[in-house]
């Protein structure tokens, strides 16, 4: 059960070492070909195999610094690209709810938007707003909620936090994430 739940909770890496072995494989496609038709004798299609090791050999000469800064930079960034995702953790938006005593019971995966959309319903009946004037935010470790107050009317920020607190109580998330609100200094007009 907890390897379901590592899979419904974390990214794969699938998408990324999929896109990574078709350059490579295409890479190595366009070489075997290039050396068959220069093995045949024919013309190449974009570059003689020999040629290629020579220019590569003798980099920097005859590329401008520019040219050869940007191709530089943007390997780079590809290679940044594949190793942050190859080494980051890659945590869906999704949290599993609690399973009881022991971890028996049912495994319960809810969205964060799911849990978002019920600490605001919380959140606004405690800050005696509308709909409109609150919004939460849930990540992995944390939950923000955002409350802007009807003009003259003041918001108390404890009480949203305790209701916040009580519903993320009931909901029994694992990993529990840290409650921050956030009243704004400035109301609605007319709610």
């Amino acid at each position: 059960m907890d390897r379901i739940i590592y899979r419904e909770t974390h990214s794969s890496r699938a998408v990324m070492a999929t896109i990574a072995a078709v350059v490579v494989v295409a890479l190595a496609a366009y070489g075997l070909l290039e050396a068959a038709v220069h093995a045949i004798g024919q013309p190449a299609w974009l570059i003689e195999p020999q040629v290629a090791a020579q220019r590569i050999v003798a980099l920097p000469a005859g590329i401008s610094p520019l040219l050869l800064g940007v191709i530089g930079a943007v390997l780079a960034m590809l290679g940044l690209v594949f190793f942050l995702h190859g080494v980051l953790p890659g945590h869906r938006a999704r949290h599993v709810l609690a399973r009881g005593r022991g971890g028996a019971g049912p495994a319960v995966v809810v969205d964060d938007e799911v849990i978002a959309s019920s600490l605001a319903r919380r959140a606004r009946l405690a800050a005696n707003v509308t709909p409109e004037q609150v919004m939460v935010v849930v990540s992995q470790r944390q939950v923000q909620v955002n409350v802007r107050p009807t003009s003259g009317v003041p918001v108390h920020g404890d009480r949203v936090r305790d209701a916040v607190k009580a519903e993320l109580g009931d909901m029994g998330l694992e990993p529990a994430p840290e409650v921050r609100i956030n009243v704004a200094p400035s109301g609605v007009i007319g709610a």
